[in-house]
């Protein structure tokens, strides 16, 4: 399947759509006629991922939400991303599941294809979806349908340490891949052992580098997907993944939260590692005084007219099809995607927002602009339902591919290996 590659003016990224079949569920908006005292001693369940959430952020939707039904409650609870498709798979299957879900925006289609997501569509408009940027909103919408709202997207960066790279003398960061080697040599000769750190797990790091390098994850076989990654392209994927985890001291068979690399990045003896903004904003909560050493950068390209392709992540809201609360989550939805709170999520958060026109909430973020730049040649994983099942854990191409070529199988092999349990995962139903 050939994955399209994503152009974006400014902040605005054209995501690739999807079509195919879907559930149904009640989508009638009964939040119109009720008031704040119908909803008095129920506790509204959200769960959002790792970073997603800015305490300001965070701070002010509580209190905005509490104002306007004093008599209800609002549970933010925090995921982490690893392990989450199978979390989320459980609890979408329960009685009571959580209200609203942050979802990824390539595992949209997943969940909206099981049932397990409520149809939004004749409440699109109700909650703010007229001005949503068309292409960002793509991942939302299942066989024609709204399943989810887009919440933010954003793109992965070099995060550096400006005090170790200027004393290995290094002035401006690097335009072309050639130039980023020879930037860590330097900085390596200085002694520093993590010139890169670069776990060996770094699944949707390691997804920009297959689409730089024009691999397809998957390829129609009859009326089916299969796993395409034993190709040229795929093992010059992993032979540059490779090199750079050599930089460092990073594990070859652990992802960037096993340990956190903002906590590694935050002993401030690390020189650079490919993250979001939350990274390093967490990395500086940790260590105050890296507050004006940390720099972003776009992962250069071969050359200097573009940077590298990226995996452009973004992440949605969906109501839970088993919600208690449906009414409840609707409101929430339509007070998150308000101007005031979708504006205020780029600033803080330094993500791309829903709406071109709150763009400029993006100005004076450097994570932001870099990300933004960054995504001006970025793409997806395949927006296929059945996707779903190649991420659920253990993904077979962290496990399997990414770590076995990084522990010493050809890249070939270690292909081999991972298309065959991603057959396997894309024939599940």
């Amino acid at each position: 399947m050939k994955r399209k590659l994503i152009a974006a003016i400014g902040a605005a990224a054209v995501l690739t759509g999807v079509a195919a079949c879907g559930g149904s569920s009640d989508s009638k908006n009964k939040s119109d006629s009720a008031g704040p005292a119908d909803f008095k001693g129920k506790t509204l369940n959200v769960w959002l991922m790792s970073g997603s959430n800015p305490p300001g952020w965070t701070k002010d939707i509580t209190a905005a939400f509490q104002q306007k039904y004093p008599g209800a409650k609002l549970k933010i609870t925090v995921q982490q991303w690893d392990g989450i498709q199978q979390k989320l798979t459980t609890a979408l299957s329960e009685s009571t599941p959580p209200d609203v879900i942050e979802v990824g925006n390539t595992q949209t289609p997943y969940y909206a294809a099981t049932g397990g997501l409520k149809d939004l569509t004749s409440v699109k408009s109700a909650i703010g979806g007229d001005d949503w940027v068309p292409a960002l909103n793509g991942s939302a919408v299942y066989n024609g349908k709204q399943f989810a709202a887009p919440w933010y997207f954003a793109s992965r960066v070099v995060v550096y340490n400006k005090k170790i790279w200027s004393a290995a003398g290094i002035t401006t960061p690097p335009k072309t891949q050639d130039e980023l080697f020879s930037d860590l040599d330097k900085i390596k000769s200085k002694g520093t052992k993590d010139a890169f750190y670069l776990p060996g797990q770094d699944w949707y790091g390691f997804d920009g580098f297959l689409l730089d390098a024009g691999a397809d994850l998957v390829k129609k076989q009859g009326d089916k997907y299969v796993g395409n990654l034993d190709t040229p392209q795929a093992a010059q994927a992993i032979d540059l993944y490779k090199r750079l985890n050599s930089y460092g001291t990073a594990p070859k068979d652990k992802d960037e939260a096993t340990p956190q690399q903002s906590d590694v990045f935050a002993k401030g003896d690390v020189g650079a590692f490919l993250g979001l903004g939350w990274e390093a904003s967490g990395a500086i909560t940790k260590n105050p005084a890296l507050k004006d050493q940390v720099g972003f950068f776009p992962f250069p390209g071969k050359t200097a007219a573009k940077p590298a392709a990226v995996f452009v992540g973004g992440s949605n809201l969906a109501i839970t099809q088993g919600s208690k609360n449906p009414e409840l989550a609707q409101d929430f939805l339509t007070l998150a995607m308000s101007d005031q709170f979708e504006g205020e999520l780029a600033k803080e958060g330094g993500v791309v927002p829903n709406k071109a026109s709150l763009d400029s909430q993006l100005a004076g973020n450097e994570f932001g602009t870099a990300s933004s730049a960054a995504a001006a040649n970025g793409g997806t994983t395949p927006l296929i339902p059945a996707w779903g099942n190649v991420e659920n854990a253990p993904n077979p191409i962290t496990t399997l591919f990414m770590t076995g070529v990084l522990q010493g199988q050809s890249p070939s092999d270690a292909a081999k290996k991972a298309d065959a349990e991603i057959d396997k995962r894309l024939s599940q139903q």
